[in-house]
């Protein structure tokens, strides 16, 4: 087990797994999600959020009022809102991203699906994406929640993840391996 300090990283699982149990127990587990997400987001594109949780000069009460404040404007379950300010109290709210990227991970789980990964050489439809979907959850046998990202770096083609195995059809990769046939010559 990895330790950080005195705080194992399995602790913050633990967190992740207490959300998730909770979160069914009260049958909010979709709305928590989406909140999850939300607050995920947050922390990408926020540099004053980031700061919030990863600041530990800010007082515990300042994260509270701020976290309720956000909670309260979004209509934040309430659940989820108590949540974030047990964190608070614990000191914990700079694990938040890792806790909900957990949670998230659970909740694919226990609903049987696979996470699978498309990256792309040009910028796919709605309706392509959801073709490869459909493909992949025929194919595994298992639905697929796939998170899909364009890369023009690849020239053409595309590359899809899931769980340990990779298809890279793109031309970027087939010219390298051109290129390293010719070095070996």
């Amino acid at each position: 087990m990895k330790e950080i300090g005195s705080y194992s990283l399995s602790s913050e699982n633990s967190y992740s797994k207490a959300l998730y149990e909770l979160a069914e127990e009260y049958k909010s587990l979709g709305q928590i999600e989406e909140q999850s997400l939300s607050i995920i987001n947050l922390i990408s594109q926020s540099e004053d959020f980031h700061r919030l949780i990863n600041d530990p000069t800010i007082k515990i009460e300042d994260q509270s009022k701020i976290i309720n404040e956000i909670s309260n404007k979004f209509n934040f379950d309430e659940l989820f809102k108590k949540f974030l300010n047990f964190l608070i109290s614990k000191r914990r709210l700079f694990y938040i991203e890792k806790i909900l990227k957990d949670f998230l991970t659970i909740s694919s789980k226990m609903r049987g699906e696979i996470s699978a990964k498309l990256i792309a050489a040009k910028d796919l439809s709605e309706s392509e994406i959801n073709k490869i979907k459909d493909e992949l959850t025929k194919t595994f046998g298992s639905n697929i929640k796939l998170s899909y990202k364009y890369d023009k770096s690849l020239i053409g083609g595309l590359i899809v993840k899931v769980g340990s195995l990779m298809i890279d059809t793109s031309v970027n990769t087939k010219l390298k391996q051109i290129e390293n046939k010719i070095i070996e010559a």
